[in-house]
Protein backbone atom coordinates (compact mmCIF):
# COMPACT_ATOMS: atom_id res chain seq x y z
CA UNK A 1 0.00 0.00 0.00
CA UNK A 2 1.22 3.66 -0.45
CA UNK A 3 2.62 5.43 2.25
CA UNK A 4 -0.34 7.81 2.56
CA UNK A 5 -2.43 4.76 3.79
CA UNK A 6 -4.87 4.70 1.16
CA UNK A 7 -5.47 1.51 -1.11
CA UNK A 8 -4.01 1.18 -3.89
CA UNK A 9 -6.94 0.62 -6.51
CA UNK A 10 -5.82 -0.85 -10.15
CA UNK A 11 -8.53 -1.11 -12.55
CA UNK A 12 -7.81 -4.58 -14.61
CA UNK A 13 -9.59 -3.46 -18.40
CA UNK A 14 -9.11 -4.37 -21.84
CA UNK A 15 -7.43 -7.43 -23.50
CA UNK A 16 -3.73 -8.26 -24.25
CA UNK A 17 -2.04 -10.83 -26.18
CA UNK A 18 1.63 -11.93 -24.89
CA UNK A 19 4.15 -14.15 -25.82
CA UNK A 20 4.81 -16.81 -23.34
CA UNK A 21 8.46 -17.38 -22.95
CA UNK A 22 10.30 -20.92 -22.40
CA UNK A 23 10.45 -20.54 -18.49
CA UNK A 24 6.50 -20.02 -18.81
CA UNK A 25 7.03 -16.15 -17.94
CA UNK A 26 4.14 -13.71 -19.26
CA UNK A 27 4.27 -9.85 -19.10
CA UNK A 28 1.53 -8.56 -16.99
CA UNK A 29 0.68 -4.98 -18.86
CA UNK A 30 2.29 -1.86 -17.11
CA UNK A 31 -0.94 -0.27 -16.14
CA UNK A 32 -2.01 -3.61 -14.38
CA UNK A 33 1.04 -3.97 -12.22
CA UNK A 34 0.73 -3.42 -8.24
CA UNK A 35 3.02 -0.17 -7.35
CA UNK A 36 4.16 -1.57 -4.40
CA UNK A 37 6.92 -3.78 -4.93
CA UNK A 38 7.03 -7.36 -3.86
CA UNK A 39 3.08 -7.49 -3.51
CA UNK A 40 1.59 -10.84 -4.45
CA UNK A 41 -1.25 -11.94 -6.71
CA UNK A 42 -2.42 -15.16 -6.66
CA UNK A 43 -2.94 -17.62 -9.40
CA UNK A 44 -5.87 -19.90 -9.12
CA UNK A 45 -6.68 -22.56 -11.63
CA UNK A 46 -10.33 -21.77 -12.46
CA UNK A 47 -12.34 -24.90 -13.76
CA UNK A 48 -15.59 -22.74 -14.24
CA UNK A 49 -16.16 -22.62 -17.84
CA UNK A 50 -17.05 -25.63 -20.21
CA UNK A 51 -14.73 -24.39 -22.94
CA UNK A 52 -11.69 -25.40 -20.08
CA UNK A 53 -9.65 -23.88 -17.64
CA UNK A 54 -7.80 -20.62 -17.57
CA UNK A 55 -5.87 -19.25 -14.56
CA UNK A 56 -7.51 -16.25 -12.48
CA UNK A 57 -5.28 -13.54 -10.95
CA UNK A 58 -5.83 -11.74 -8.14
CA UNK A 59 -4.95 -9.04 -6.19
CA UNK A 60 -4.80 -9.44 -2.54
CA UNK A 61 -7.70 -7.15 -2.24
CA UNK A 62 -9.54 -9.75 -4.25
CA UNK A 63 -8.25 -13.44 -2.61
CA UNK A 64 -9.17 -11.70 0.89
CA UNK A 65 -12.49 -11.18 -0.30
CA UNK A 66 -12.53 -14.72 -1.60
CA UNK A 67 -11.21 -15.83 1.63
CA UNK A 68 -13.90 -13.99 3.40
CA UNK A 69 -16.67 -15.19 1.43
CA UNK A 70 -15.31 -18.97 2.03
CA UNK A 71 -15.26 -18.75 5.59
CA UNK A 72 -19.07 -17.38 5.88
CA UNK A 73 -19.99 -20.29 4.04
CA UNK A 74 -21.89 -22.66 6.70
CA UNK A 75 -19.30 -25.24 8.15
CA UNK A 76 -22.03 -27.85 7.16
CA UNK A 77 -22.41 -27.12 3.54
CA UNK A 78 -19.87 -29.72 2.00
CA UNK A 79 -19.63 -27.53 -0.85
CA UNK A 80 -17.27 -24.97 1.90
CA UNK A 81 -14.41 -27.97 2.02
CA UNK A 82 -14.61 -28.28 -1.73
CA UNK A 83 -13.73 -25.09 -3.16
CA UNK A 84 -11.51 -24.53 -0.23
CA UNK A 85 -9.01 -28.28 -0.97
CA UNK A 86 -9.36 -27.10 -4.66
CA UNK A 87 -8.84 -23.33 -4.36
CA UNK A 88 -6.41 -24.24 -1.95
CA UNK A 89 -4.28 -26.80 -3.93
CA UNK A 90 -5.27 -25.56 -7.32
CA UNK A 91 -3.39 -21.87 -6.46
CA UNK A 92 -0.07 -20.08 -5.84
CA UNK A 93 1.35 -16.48 -4.92
CA UNK A 94 3.50 -15.00 -7.33
CA UNK A 95 5.42 -11.99 -7.81
CA UNK A 96 6.34 -9.59 -10.68
CA UNK A 97 9.52 -10.20 -11.69
CA UNK A 98 11.88 -6.80 -12.51
CA UNK A 99 10.77 -6.85 -16.21
CA UNK A 100 7.27 -6.73 -15.20
CA UNK A 101 6.40 -10.92 -15.41
CA UNK A 102 5.26 -13.81 -13.67
CA UNK A 103 5.80 -16.95 -14.33
CA UNK A 104 3.53 -19.58 -14.63
CA UNK A 105 4.02 -23.08 -12.83
CA UNK A 106 4.17 -25.75 -15.30
CA UNK A 107 1.05 -27.66 -14.13
CA UNK A 108 -1.06 -24.94 -14.07
CA UNK A 109 0.37 -23.72 -17.52
CA UNK A 110 -1.15 -27.52 -18.55
CA UNK A 111 -4.22 -27.39 -17.06
CA UNK A 112 -5.05 -24.07 -18.61
CA UNK A 113 -3.70 -25.12 -21.92
CA UNK A 114 -1.30 -21.94 -22.08
CA UNK A 115 2.18 -22.82 -24.43
CA UNK A 116 3.48 -19.94 -26.37
CA UNK A 117 0.64 -17.03 -26.27
CA UNK A 118 -1.62 -16.43 -23.79
CA UNK A 119 -4.86 -13.64 -24.23
CA UNK A 120 -4.53 -11.58 -20.54
CA UNK A 121 -8.75 -10.42 -19.86
CA UNK A 122 -9.53 -7.96 -17.99
CA UNK A 123 -11.87 -8.37 -15.15
CA UNK A 124 -12.44 -5.23 -13.90
CA UNK A 125 -11.45 -6.36 -9.80
CA UNK A 126 -8.95 -8.85 -11.12
CA UNK A 127 -7.54 -10.54 -14.44
CA UNK A 128 -7.65 -13.95 -16.09
CA UNK A 129 -4.63 -15.83 -18.32
CA UNK A 130 -6.35 -18.02 -21.16
CA UNK A 131 -5.11 -19.81 -23.98
CA UNK A 132 -5.91 -18.08 -27.24
CA UNK A 133 -8.11 -21.17 -28.55
CA UNK A 134 -10.27 -21.34 -25.63
CA UNK A 135 -10.72 -17.56 -25.19
CA UNK A 136 -12.01 -17.59 -28.65
CA UNK A 137 -14.72 -20.03 -27.39
CA UNK A 138 -15.62 -18.49 -24.45
CA UNK A 139 -15.81 -14.92 -26.51
CA UNK A 140 -18.29 -16.35 -28.25
CA UNK A 141 -20.39 -18.02 -25.58
CA UNK A 142 -20.51 -14.49 -23.99
CA UNK A 143 -21.31 -12.59 -27.04
CA UNK A 144 -24.77 -14.69 -26.88
CA UNK A 145 -25.54 -14.14 -23.68
CA UNK A 146 -24.48 -10.97 -23.22
CA UNK A 147 -27.76 -9.20 -24.34
CA UNK A 148 -29.27 -10.96 -20.88
CA UNK A 149 -26.28 -10.18 -18.64
CA UNK A 150 -26.71 -6.44 -19.80
CA UNK A 151 -30.26 -6.02 -18.71
CA UNK A 152 -28.60 -6.62 -15.11
CA UNK A 153 -26.89 -2.83 -15.49
CA UNK A 154 -30.28 -0.86 -16.49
Amino acid sequence: MPDNGTTEQIYYNALYRHGVDVKRRVQVPSKWRPTTPGTELTLIVWPKYEVGPCLRVLPPKEMAELMHALDAMPNDDKNKTILKRIIGSESVQVTLDKAGRICLPEEMADAAGIKNEAVLVGLLDRFEIWNPARHEKIKATDAVMAHEAFKLME
